[in-house]
């Protein structure tokens, strides 16, 4: 699938913008004769301040991450590297001391993509462990690890995942991501908002930690902007370690370009040139900074984020973009339930319902980004908004031939399980699937068992658990079932190793729709 048509708005945008695919080949071709004649300076710091990743494993390989900055926080967005091309050096091995190595190759780390590269692996072996490094001008960065997915035809075996979002670095340290690499899952599904694009200041820092700066205090707007966000992020220890040692596999939310932002349309009134804008560079800087498929990059302000990654006959995972197609907030409830509106825009609709129908697979995993449960309709920047568009997927899910969905979602910064109903204005349908929203890695501070929110979301007989405090949902897909436990730590604000604890844990099994508790 290509993503929706442009407008003649667009168009005329993308070619006055400059930000398309082929500007950044032309400064490709710049940069590689540059690097090609030696004429890079040397690099006298580690470059590999910001850690390595690894993302999208396939049976046969997975895409590899790094990005060049010697000095990630300096003031222009490039992280202290000159203005020039370098190659890195990859390789892939068997064993940790690097003795067995399996794949080797080379790439261009360009200023035109903050020095990032994403060499995609081919060739290993499913379902199992490999370990990589990159190296570059004398310098080696540390070591990462990945597993591969199971082959096609494996549908029995299992694997174990964790799901995190919203880590908001000014409310609290990533001290999930320590309890999590102990759980040492095979993969990390994370579902939006890598980043927040707010000014960092005093007044809305929660981290034990000095506000960052004055480069940081205002809305991130230009390219520039955005590198030195995730930049700043990315120095959290925790989150470098948990990237290291799984791949993982990304989908971005609302903050990484702007708050409640739909398709176009600028939650805070910009125009649609300068959001299209404001949207090109925030997209270019999610592609550099996160290890993901060179499908990924943008072209102007639209980026391909929708994709299907299979773990052997076992398990399908859709992977849904419900921003950049939506349709705007409602003005009033009859525009709410217009049954012409859309979440996902009617493209990407059609490829979910043809990915459900025909994925041939035990399990299908849905990861997504706002709460598709019912919960209460003012809160119309989730599936609530999107009452008819909500009734199609479940319509999908309810299917005979199906395979049993769960569905795994970011954004609500609260713990909470919830079943899906053929119709919610039924309280008695059936079930056609079940929901895990996972909390905040840090958003919001410390957090609470309870909140002002309890109720509003709990008020339904088809909800299962909520809890208010920071952590993420460790889970776990074999052929009988597919497991989702809550896992929290009591404190993300104070930064001395809280020891993380389990909250609930919930069990879905092939062929009985609903969650069970599990003691």
């Amino acid at each position: 699938m290509t993503s929706a048509p442009h407008s003649p708005r667009r168009r005329s945008f993308l070619q006055a913008a400059g930000v398309g695919v082929g500007a950044l080949l032309a400064g490709a071709g710049l940069a590689g004769r540059a690097e090609a004649a030696g004429g890079a300076p040397r690099l006298r710091a580690d470059p590999f301040r910001l850690g390595v990743a690894s993302g999208e494993p396939a049976a046969d390989g997975a895409v590899l991450w790094t990005r060049l900055a010697p000095d990630p926080l300096a003031d222009d967005g490039h992280g202290g590297m000159p203005r020039a091309g370098y190659r890195v050096g990859w390789q892939v091995a068997e064993d940790e001391r690097f003795r067995r190595v399996v794949r080797a190759g080379s790439a261009l780390a360009l200023p035109e993509l903050g020095h990032s590269v994403h060499p995609q692996v081919r060739g290993l072996r499913p379902g199992r462990q490999y370990f990589y490094r990159f190296r570059t001008r004398g310098h080696t960065s540390p070591a990462g690890r990945f597993r591969t997915a199971p082959g096609a035809r494996s549908a029995r075996g299992s694997f174990t995942f964790a799901t995190a979002s919203c880590q908001a670095w000014y409310h609290g340290h990533f001290t999930a991501y320590r309890d999590m690499l102990d759980r040492d899952p095979d993969v990390v599904f994370f579902l939006g908002d890598y980043v927040y694009e707010y000014g960092i200041t005093a007044a809305n820092m929660r981290r034990n930690a000095p506000a960052p700066g004055a480069r940081h205090a205002t809305e991130t707007s230009t390219l520039a902007d955005h590198r030195l966000r995730y930049a700043l992020f990315k120095t959290d220890p925790d989150l470098q370690a948990m990237h290291a040692a799984a791949p993982w596999i990304l989908t971005p939310d609302d903050h990484e370009v702007q708050n409640d932002y739909a398709d176009e349309d600028s939650y805070y009134g910009l125009s649609e040139e300068d959001f299209l804008l404001r949207r090109a560079v925030a997209y270019r800087a999610y592609y550099e900074n996160c290890p993901l498929p060179p499908l990924a990059l943008a072209h102007g302000p639209d980026a391909r984020l929708h994709r299907r990654l299979r773990y052997g006959g076992l398990a399908t995972l859709h992977v849904l973009d419900a921003r950049q197609y939506r349709d705007p907030r409602p003005a009033d409830a009859a525009e709410q339930h217009a049954p012409d509106r859309t979440m996902l825009g009617r493209e990407q609709e059609r490829w979910l319902a043809h990915g459900l129908r025909s994925a041939g697979t035990r399990w299908n995993l849905l990861l997504q980004q706002v709460g598709l449960v019912r919960v209460t309709e003012n809160r119309v920047d989730q599936w609530d908004g999107y009452p008819a568009a909500r009734q199609r997927l479940l319509d999908v899910l309810g299917e005979p031939g199906v395979a049993p969905s769960v569905v795994f979602t970011g954004d609500c910064h609260r713990s909470i399980a919830g079943d899906l109903l053929a119709d919610f204005a039924d309280p008695g349908s059936r079930v056609v699937g079940s929901e895990f929203l996972g909390t905040s890695i840090a958003s919001d501070g410390d957090g609470a068992p309870t909140d002002g929110y309890t109720q509003d979301w709990m008020q339904h007989p088809w909800m299962r658990f909520y809890d208010g405090r920071r952590g993420y949902v460790l889970g776990h897909a074999d052929a009988g079932a597919v497991t989702a436990e809550y896992r929290a730590v009591p404190y993300v604000q104070a930064d001395n190793r809280a020891a993380g604890f389990r909250l609930d844990r919930f069990r879905v099994e092939h062929g009985r729709p609903g969650m069970q508790k599990v003691s």
